[in-house]
């Protein structure tokens, strides 16, 4: 049998094991090294887990059994800190040397370091793996910034609320999600959020954070002179590629590890998928596009390769505090500098609201809050770049309403009565 190893054991990782060894159960003796201590987790589902939606054990996807019953060693608690190509060898911290015939690099990415005098200060932490949930869980009830306002920071305020504490979100932009909504949208999630108990500073840059004497934090400085005093800070700024392992062992690194369609790194023998990567100057954060390479890449590893990884533009779908969102495209109709940006569509309701942006009579984007039930639908006209002429009158109110008999004057003459 051939020898793979894996280095990391996170979801996109997980997603590899589960198809290669459906396409070829036997041609590979599989080694899996991870880092954290646990099995396969799902990462999606720590802010449930924070927030007390959930349990550890729940969020589980890949006991230890699962590995045993499929003859894959696992590896756990100790990072891989050499790669010998030449001899084809990993090397553990712990000690172990691991020969191999085909590595895959899943190293996945590292929490963003806000760049500001105290970040090390004890109570700076980082909502990223179930340590970082463990040591939140374990806090005492207190006053909480949170720096960043997008997915994960609001997630882990949202979450950090549901426990009891004092939380202050910062925001350097003007409204939340600033890269998945739009303002009217941004804004409505502010307002239903504040409504729960959480508070907002926004347009405002962290400049540093102050040491009470005892190096633990007492308070965050903001740019414009605010002093927003704090016992702990998450900061929830973006992530890193973790590309440190690729690059010293001299693979091509840019923002990440440097793959090419068939998630093959310019070494033969080696492969990488998931955040740590860096594909046709792209790099990765939503899961969707991770279980794609992970099923590219397995086809390869399974030498059934005919397949090859092509990012294709899809929805983003979020659940912040219960609140669904769904947005795709360029629904701000700003992308194609100098050309006709077309029409803007919106519908604001009790509980919903949506944009449509229209050009050349076809969707160019969406955003839907509240109500996404007709994601689907709005995603496919999208996707298809379908005349939507005839159904422009009532394209806001949905599938229904644009499929009903009559057609789109009657639906109009009912809207307008």
């Amino acid at each position: 049998m051939k020898r793979l190893v894996v280095v990391g054991n996170g979801m996109a990782a997980c997603r590899l094991l589960e198809e290669l060894t459906r396409l070829a159960p036997d041609l590979y003796q599989i080694t899996v090294v991870g880092d954290e201590p646990f099995a396969g987790y799902n990462r999606v589902m720590l802010s449930p887990l924070l927030g007390g939606g959930t349990d550890e054990k729940t969020i589980t996807t890949h006991p230890h059994q699962w590995y045993r019953d499929r003859n894959i060693r696992l590896i756990t608690g100790t990072p891989v800190v050499a790669i010998h190509r030449r001899r084809r060898q990993v090397e553990t911290a712990a000690g172990h040397l691991l020969d191999y015939d085909r590595l895959l690099l899943a190293t996945g990415a590292a929490p963003r370091q806000l760049p500001v005098e105290g970040v090390t200060l004890d109570g700076v932490v980082s909502f990223r793996d179930l340590y970082d949930v463990r040591r939140l869980l374990s806090l005492p009830a207190a006053r909480v910034v949170v720096v960043g306002g997008g997915f994960l920071g609001l997630e882990a305020a949202d979450a950090l609320v549901k426990q009891g504490h004092d939380v202050t979100l910062v925001h350097s932009r003007g409204h939340l999600l600033n890269q998945q909504l739009d303002e009217s949208a941004g804004h409505r999630l502010q307002q239903d959020l504040e409504a729960r108990g959480l508070k907002f500073v926004m347009q405002a840059r962290t400049q540093s954070i102050e040491d009470n004497g005892q190096g633990a934090v007492a308070a965050v400085h903001l740019a414009d002179g605010q002093r927003l005093p704090a016992d702990y800070v998450v900061q929830a700024v973006g992530i890193v590629p973790r590309a440190e392992l690729a690059a010293s062992a001299g693979l091509t690194v840019n923002q990440g590890v440097r793959v090419d369609d068939t998630l093959q790194t310019f070494d033969p023998a080696i492969y990488a998928i998931g955040e740590c990567v860096e594909h046709r100057e792209r790099t990765f954060g939503l899961v969707a596009p991770l279980y794609e390479q992970a099923a590219v890449c397995a086809s390869h590893l399974a030498e059934l390769g005919h397949r090859r990884y092509l990012y294709a533009d899809s929805a983003t779908r979020l659940k912040i505090s219960g609140i669904d969102l769904v947005s795709c495209g360029d629904f701000l109709g700003n992308r194609d500098k100098g050309k006709d940006q077309g029409a803007t569509l919106q519908l604001n309701l009790p509980g919903s609201y949506r944009r449509v942006q229209i050009r050349d009579n076809r969707v160019a984007g969406m955003v839907l809050y509240g109500d996404v039930s007709d994601a689907p639908f709005f995603e496919k006209l999208w996707k298809e770049k379908t005349d939507i002429s005839a159904l422009r009158e009532t394209l806001l109110l949905g599938e229904a309403f644009c499929k009903r008999p009559g057609g789109s004057d009657q639906n109009s003459e009912e809207i307008a009565a």
